[in-house]
């Protein structure tokens, strides 16, 4: 469905994560996933956009926009608005 991969802010114990990543995958929506509790600047960017929150899943699309633990519906209308 999507040429441009959305990238997935996460963490590996997220439960939510790990639902959206399976109902993207069965999509057939590309997805890249960066691991906050890895990376940093990761974290102060899902803080920046989340009020100062490590909230996950946050999604960053190919048109820069993003969405908070999003559900399937809005992630496969936010690819297709901004492919």
């Amino acid at each position: 469905m999507s040429a441009r991969p959305v990238t997935m802010y996460s963490t590996p114990w997220c439960g939510y994560c790990q639902r959206l990543k399976a109902q993207m995958t069965r999509e057939g929506i590309a997805w890249v996933e960066v691991d906050i509790e890895h990376d940093p600047q990761a974290a102060e960017l899902v803080m920046s956009l989340n009020g100062g929150n490590q909230t996950v899943p946050t999604l960053v699309f190919a048109d820069g926009s993003a969405a908070t633990n999003p559900s399937i519906a809005e992630v496969r209308e936010r690819v297709a608005q901004a492919g």
